[in-house]
């Protein structure tokens, strides 16, 4: 030890260490995560209708890349829209494999994922959207799959097909869909995204006069306080459901990166999570509903108005000691936005807590070392010393 303990005393310390860090992160100093986009081939598979081989090498590429960086979690989207990059006897595989939505790859995507994951040290979190249908409402549509087992739960809204979170039945049925993973896969956590009641089309409210005229209408709130409701019933649900099913599971949320415009005070959000996405997620933190959670702080340093260190220290404030591992936009690496910007981010995220970590997005910009910007973790923020050095 750097400052003079004898033996007895460093174990001592070490004791003391651990003892004061939160659950489940003394193994591992930092979070390093990326999600891994499959919906529209964001990431993964590069597109529908690869042989299996490819898919696989592809995957092991991925992987690879993230051991050489030293990442320590990849968040692989296995339920883009009501659909399964996993072998699932209640939902149809996913099109972004085969191309034709209900038709076999050939192989276990999640179970492949998390064999090459965990044998290169990574763990591997099930990232879920639970709410969406359809990303195309035109898009053909297995017999199995949700819109045409149960229409009652399901509407357009603009181009999407969504399942409606006022429904308590659809609620849950996600919730089943989620203990069904967890309970038959070794995933380290299951993880969902900002995806609660659909982003804001022009002109259109979401059509859930169906479901406010049985529930909502007789609930005594207002159809927004209803509809935060229904996701704050949900987010407690999901937690104590995966906690119920398999307890050393993490579970994390990925909320849009400012909870209300103007708080904290100089921020500009044109988007009002809490009164559009009915997503209360300072709430959320407040009751213990999740093990982490990535809010998606996707804007740079300066200026100050939008700052990412401002947002970063306001969600911490909420955090009730729950880690707070930010999404960072990697993927807009450009020439407004330089490699280094990523770097000194991710320097920040590392000071005042003992619980630090971040969430590239995503996968693709690391693949491709965008902007340097593999080559600048590499040997710099992921290098061996750079926790010391920060």
């Amino acid at each position: 030890m750097r400052f003079g303990m004898g033996r007895r005393q460093a174990v001592l310390g070490c004791i003391i260490f651990l003892a004061l860090v939160p659950c489940g992160l003394a193994a591992a100093a930092e979070f390093r995560g990326a999600w891994v986009a499959t919906v529209h081939n964001i990431d993964w598979p590069s597109a529908p209708g690869l042989p299996a081989a490819t898919q696989k090498s592809q995957l092991r590429a991925i992987l690879d890349r993230a051991a050489e960086l030293k990442l320590t979690a990849i968040l692989l989207q296995v339920r883009p829209a009501s659909d399964a990059l996993y072998l699932s006897e209640r939902e149809p595989w996913s099109q972004f494999l085969t191309g034709t939505q209900g038709v076999s790859p050939g192989y276990d995507p999640l179970e492949f994922a998390i064999a090459e994951a965990h044998a290169r040290g990574i763990a591997l979190h099930a990232w879920i959207n639970p709410f969406r249908a359809a990303s195309n409402a035109k898009a053909s549509l297995a017999s199995n799959h949700v819109a045409k087992q149960h229409p009652e739960w399901v509407r357009r809204f603009g181009a999407q097909l969504w399942v409606d979170p006022g429904e308590p039945e659809a609620r849950e049925y996600v919730l089943g869909v989620i203990a069904d993973i967890v309970r038959r896969y070794d995933v380290d956590g299951v993880h969902i995204d900002d995806y609660f009641y659909p982003y804001p089309v022009k002109g259109a409210s979401f059509p859930d006069e169906a479901s406010w005229e049985r529930y909502g209408s007789k609930s005594g709130l207002s159809r927004a306080d209803w509809r935060r409701q229904n996701i704050n019933d949900f987010v407690r649900a999901m937690y104590r459901t995966v906690k119920a099913t398999k307890g050393s599971v993490q579970v994390g949320i990925s909320p849009f990166g400012i909870w209300r415009p103007g708080i904290p005070p100089t921020t500009e959000a044109q988007l009002d999570a809490y009164g559009q996405l009915f997503a209360d997620s300072r709430k959320w933190l407040a009751e213990g509903w999740c093990d982490y959670m990535a809010p998606q702080l996707y804007w740079s340093i300066q200026p100050a108005k939008q700052s990412f260190p401002v947002l970063l220290d306001w969600w911490r404030a909420q955090s009730r000691g729950k880690p707070i591992w930010p999404g960072i936009a990697t993927d807009r690496i450009g020439a407004k936005r330089p490699a280094r910007e990523i770097a000194d981010q991710i320097a920040i995220t590392r000071r005042g807590t003992n619980a630090p970590g971040h969430i590239h997005w995503s996968m693709k910009a690391l693949m491709q070392n965008r902007g340097g910007i593999a080559t600048l973790l590499g040997n710099e923020s992921y290098a061996a010393e750079a926790k010391s050095r920060d």
